[in-house]
């Protein structure tokens, strides 16, 4: 087998092929190397016959719409997958005959409901479904993802050869690619846990989205192949759980309080008490509802938001979620912007009802 990674950057293209057959197959490419891609394939001879997205990128624009055009090649995701220009859908358990490459797709959602990985001789391609070693996998807060929907896919990995190496689409601190066997020892992804456990797991780690994410997500639903059809920062681990966040916010302390105290400041000093709600929208209408008189600025928008917090910096500013999770994150970035008095309340919203109904509050 002809196996090639052909970008310098943390996105990973792997070019596949045989050899003595100019036909080959490219996973994953990026917009940005799309001219030298096609340069490759002149230089060496080379005949694409498929692409292949292993799901819809967040972090860079897919050149798949655009070597399918140039080439006339089948452009390969998953019967899930939002673009409409993919001329080939495939289902968990399909076998792609390639040229004379047999491979054999997985379903394995959780980052994007549309992630596959792809098995090929000895090699696993895994998307952003698994990364390598203490990078654990992609992050599951895009639209879409689900800890859930990751963990049910991570149990298929029980059932393959110790032996397969794994290649993932992301690599941003040169870690090398290991056995399967390996990255069960290695990687946090892959400890025994129950699925509420992995849930848990999840949230307490629980990223920090970009609002820019979102617009690349919109580029490759639109199957853009413009480079700049959407904004992206350069060399942002972006698809990494807490990858957007600022450098050293993640080792912020940050200070509990409890929803009594709370209660207590708010009854007595309304004045001096902001409350910051980090939940997304759908949650403050739901089975826990929300405090009265919160600011409502989602995790996602919180370091964007910091220019109209500044007329409380100097307030009690309580941040709340569901369970203190990310408003642990959003206290981190708070305090790491210079607000001095920045609590989370212990337990979030979870905790608040739970006294209430106990008739504490």
């Amino acid at each position: 087998m002809i196996f090639r990674q052909l970008n310098p950057q943390a996105c990973r293209t792997y070019l596949i092929g045989s050899k003595n057959d100019p036909r080959v197959i490219i996973v994953d490419p990026v917009i940005d190397h799309f001219s030298d891609y096609l340069a490759l394939l002149k230089g060496e001879g080379l005949s694409l016959t498929h692409v292949i997205d292993t799901h819809s990128h967040a972090d860079h624009i897919s050149a798949g719409s655009a070597l399918r055009d140039a080439t006339g090649c089948e452009y390969v995701m998953h019967a899930a997958a939002p673009p409409q220009c993919v001329s080939a859908r495939v289902q968990d358990g399909d076998i792609l005959r390639c040229n004379t490459l047999e491979i054999t797709v997985l379903h394995t959602p959780g980052h994007t409901p549309d992630s596959i990985s792809l098995l090929i001789g000895d090699k696993l391609l895994t998307g952003d479904f698994l990364f390598l070693d203490d990078a654990g996998a992609g992050r599951d807060d895009l639209p879409g993802g689900s800890p859930g929907d990751h963990w049910e896919s991570l149990n298929k990995l029980r059932a393959l050869p110790a032996e397969l190496v794994v290649y993932p689409a992301h690599e941003y601190r040169n870690r090398q690619p290991s056995t399967l066997g390996r990255q069960r020892q290695s990687n946090p992804h892959l400890q025994q846990r129950s699925k509420e456990e992995f849930i848990k797991y999840l949230d307490d780690l629980q990223p920090d989205p970009a609002d820019w994410m979102r617009d690349v997500l919109t580029a490759n639903y639109a199957c853009a192949q413009d480079p700049q059809a959407a904004w992206i920062p350069v060399d942002t681990p972006a698809c990494a759980l807490r990858g957007t966040m600022a450098a050293g916010v993640n080792e912020i302390k940050v200070r509990y309080i409890e929803a009594q105290e709370v209660s207590r400041w708010l009854q007595t000093d309304t004045t001096d008490v902001v409350l910051i709600d980090v939940r997304e929208k759908e949650e403050l209408t739901g089975p826990l509802g929300q405090l009265a008189g919160i600011l409502h600025i989602p995790i996602g928008r919180l370091a964007g938001s910091l220019a109209g917090l500044q007329a409380h910096k100097f307030k009690k500013i309580v941040v709340v979620c569901r369970s203190d999770a990310r408003a642990t994150t959003g206290a981190q970035i708070l305090t790491k912007a210079g607000f001095d008095r920045v609590y989370v309340l212990k337990g979030g919203m979870l905790a608040w009802k739970q006294q209430t109904a106990s008739g504490r509050l």
